[in-house]
């Protein structure tokens, strides 16, 4: 029997607390079940977790759950992403620092002091929450806490490159990159985004030669002016067509440039005649490479100008735009500055840095030649909602270029390659062991192949994190770590993952995992949307609009986050709304559902008395109705759906379950009334349907919320809940109009209200329907009615 007043947050962790001592969910390696395995996104550890992934974590957490009970052997490693820029950038803020000024080894050091302070509170936070993953141990065995800056880690992923390199599929090339002055590393593509920014159109004299004909050129960037390459016009433009062939002068540089008609020219904007520099934005990119033009780079790494811009070099971009401002004025070639407000500007992910286009040697991993094999990839994989594979389609067509997987930072994998000292060979390492090659020489190779020298040069890059994000799903199924696991579950059940990172995390992983293995590593995606506020405003710390995860935790425990995570968690809307009031109107039902349990505990039944019960046509009802319910439930689960069942669960134990159905049969459980007799088949058929459907709903509920189910079916049953299988679906006809009963009730109560007469108050007469009427004696002892009669529409009198 229940005693407890609530189920408390102190009492979940207790159950917390057994779990992980049990080792209750630990992954079977040896197994023969089904594996289910999750590739369970890996939070950066570079601050304490956020609201976004305590709830993601924990829906992660219900398909798990739900996946044990219905046979299945769970893969659902905790992985703590420990790589890249967002470290990097979280220790300089931190220790405010500058890497860019220090030692390699300095800049590791902050790095590592950073994620020893983060990594154990975010590990507890995840505890906090209820989640089941496999273990909670760090280690190298399949299932345990992974790091993706450990040596196992990064020596998978240098083991990718050197398979892919192996390929063909690898290359090093000095092409022009999005470049981040801030970071002073190259950044792929995806990890740009567009701002519109303000600023100014430059109207600039560019002259013609031999005639000195002055020609009016609006510009952004009047500081690129030493890069112009060529100047062009709209074919259509008639403003400009006498300027074809022409070579025109450059102001301030007085070079010599090319003129001629272009399509990329656009006749409305500015003066509607351009330079094209070296480099400005993606279209100068695509000029330059069309018409086979020189490029000349006038942009250093740190964002100041080169010898290529004159008397403007070494200056910053912004003190370089001033200076040659001047200049121009003193020379009477602006004509005018015209202020715009929209400027579509790409900006770093990363730094929030705006991106300059410059020259650099990269490695790069083919993925222009493989765009059809990527659509029919997204098109075979099932994406939930299927709404969110457009994301990834629309991506997969706007790859105009391979992907730079190389970086100039520090704490990230590094590249595994040597060079030879005198011949420049190159030495590549050896699949199994971590390297450092920056600091390490060579250990599988003594002197150079070629040339036999014994000098090696190492290689001081690093990857993108997303070539090292990208090998998650092989680590989790052993990939080069544990052939034969790996051999048997080659594919990974399940991808869940953020809208905003199907462009990098998805997108790549999909294609690398593709070159590597010819498969889909996907068996499924499901793709979650954003936490915002009540007023619908995506939470962020820099807003003032966050919800500390700990103090949810602190206030309510994890059961009322929980439940709240699966009612807000419907994929078909746009984005999850947090406030406390609506995680503490979850806790409100969980605490209708103690209430519902804490009565029902006080009733048994033995097996001998099951033996003679009578079921009555309402509690053939509530059975009825709870197993549509699993029913649904079950097959909802399967498609990641776990917001649709858990609002019908939540609304029958509140309305069919509590307010109906137990208020209907509590005499019959008791059978202490003098006014109404039942037998003991009667009454013993009463307090199994209450047990047997509140059986089910702990069940069904079980996923979503663990500790409560936990505690409450042992208690009643003596058996733990997540032992058992989901429940399977048992029919039981019945006669009863549910939205009639309902209505009745309802109506009864409405009625008493309105008299100003209380519950127990007897009422005279009052009218059910033909489907009601096997519940009259009940519904006549219940209500206090005096008379019911049985007619087409419910009323009371």
């Amino acid at each position: 029997m229940i005693a407890e007043k609530k189920f408390t947050k102190e009492m979940e962790l207790t159950i917390f607390e057994q779990w992980k001592k049990d080792r209750d969910y630990a992954f079977n390696e040896n197994t023969e079940k089904i594996v289910y395995s999750i590739d369970t996104p890996p939070p950066y550890i570079n601050s304490p977790i956020h609201i976004g992934h305590a709830s993601t974590y924990t829906i992660m957490d219900f398909f798990a759950r739900y996946q044990r009970m219905i046979g299945k052997e769970v893969l659902f490693p905790l992985g703590l992403d420990q790589n890249g820029l967002p470290i990097e950038t979280s220790a300089e803020k931190k220790f405010k620092v500058d890497f860019t000024k220090l030692s390699r080894d300095e800049a590791l050091s902050y790095c590592r002091k950073l994620l020893d302070a983060t990594t154990a509170e975010s590990i507890d936070s995840f505890f906090k929450c209820g989640i089941s993953y496999s273990s909670w141990t760090k280690g190298e065995k399949i299932g345990d806490i992974y790091e993706t800056d450990s040596p196992s880690y990064r020596a998978v992923t240098q083991a990718t490159f050197i398979d892919l390199w192996d390929k063909g599929l690898i290359y090093e090339d000095n092409k022009v990159v999005n470049w981040d002055p801030k970071l002073q590393t190259t950044v792929a593509d995806s990890e740009i985004t567009y701002e519109d920014r303000p600023g100014f159109f430059h109207d600039i004299v560019f002259k013609v030669k031999d005639t000195g004909e002055q020609v009016i050129i609006g510009t952004t960037r009047p500081e690129l002016v030493c890069t112009c390459g060529m100047v062009i016009f709209h074919p259509d433009d008639d403003r400009y067509k006498h300027l074809e062939g022409k070579t025109l002068i450059t102001p301030y540089f007085n070079k010599e440039v090319p003129c001629k008609s272009h399509p990329f020219a656009e006749i409305e904007k500015g003066t509607g005649i351009m330079m094209m520099c070296s480099y400005g934005d993606l279209t100068d990119i695509r000029f330059f490479i069309e018409q086979g033009l020189p490029a000349k780079v006038a942009i250093n790494k740190n964002g100041t100008l080169n010898e290529n811009a004159g008397d403007l070099a070494g200056l910053k971009i912004k003190d370089a735009r001033e200076k040659i401002i001047e200049g121009l004025k003193a020379q009477n070639l602006l004509i005018k500055m015209t202020p715009t407000a929209a400027h579509r500007t790409p900006i770093s992910e990363r730094s929030g840095a705006a991106i300059e286009f410059i020259t650099m040697p990269e490695f790069y991993l083919k993925q222009l030649e493989f765009k059809d094999e990527m659509r029919k990839i997204a098109n075979e994989i099932t994406i939930y909602s299927p709404k969110s594979k457009q994301i990834l389609l629309d991506w997969i067509d706007s790859v105009s270029i391979d992907w730079p997987i190389s970086r100039r930072r520090y704490y990230a994998t590094e590249v595994p390659l040597w060079y030879c000292k005198k011949c420049g060979e190159v030495i590549l390492a050896k699949k199994g062991e971590y390297v450092r090659p920056w600091k390490d020489a060579p250990k599988h190779i003594s002197s150079c192949p070629k040339c036999d020298s014994k000098e090696f040069v190492g290689e001081i890059r690093v990857f993108d994190t997303w070539f090292d994000s990208s090998i998650s799903p092989l680590y989790i199924l052993g990939y080069e770590r544990y052939p034969e696991f790996f051999n048997k579950h080659p594919v990974c059940s399940l991808r869940p993952q953020g809208k905003e990172i199907v462009r990098t995390w998805l997108y790549y992983t999909l294609l690398k995992d593709y070159l590597l293995t010819g498969k889909i590593i996907f068996d499924d995606v499901w793709i979650h949307h954003h936490i915002v506020d009540e007023k619908g405003y995506k939470m962020a710390k820099s807003k003032g609009n966050g919800i500390d995860p700990h103090d949810i935790l602190n206030k309510f425990g994890a059961e009322p986050f929980r439940l709240w995570c699966a009612i807000e968690g419907n994929l078909d809307r746009i984005d999850f709304r947090c406030s406390f009031e609506r995680i503490e109107n979850a806790g409100k039902v969980l605490q209708k559902l103690w209430n519902v349990s804490k009565f029902i505990s006080m009733f048994e039944v033995t097996s001998e008395q099951e033996k003679n019960i009578d079921l009555q046509e309402i509690d053939k009802w509530i059975l009825s109705e709870i197993n549509e319910i699993a029913k649904d439930a079950k097959e909802s689960f399967l498609k990641y759906d776990f917001h649709n069942p858990t609002v019908k669960l939540m609304n029958f134990i509140r309305d069919d379950f509590a307010s109906n159905y137990l208020e209907i049969v509590k005499r019959r459980a008791y059978n202490n009334d003098e006014n109404v007799h039942f037998s003991d088949a009667e009454k013993f058929a009463a307090i199994k349907t209450l047990r047997d459907t509140l059986k089910i709903i702990l069940e069904v509920l079980a996923p979503v919320n663990p500790a409560i189910t936990y505690f409450i079916y042992n208690n009643l049953f003596n058996e733990n809940v997540h032992k058992k299988s989901f429940p399977e679906f048992t029919e039981h006809k019945t006669q009863i109009v549910s939205q009639e009963l309902i209505d009745f009730n309802s109506l009864i109560w409405k009625y008493k209200k309105d008299k100003n007469l209380s519950l127990k108050d007897t009422i005279k007469k009052a009218t059910i329907t033909k489907s009601l009427s096997s519940v009259a004696k009940e519904l006549k002892a219940m209500h206090g009615i005096e008379e019911i009669l049985i007619g087409k529409e419910i009323s009371v009198e």
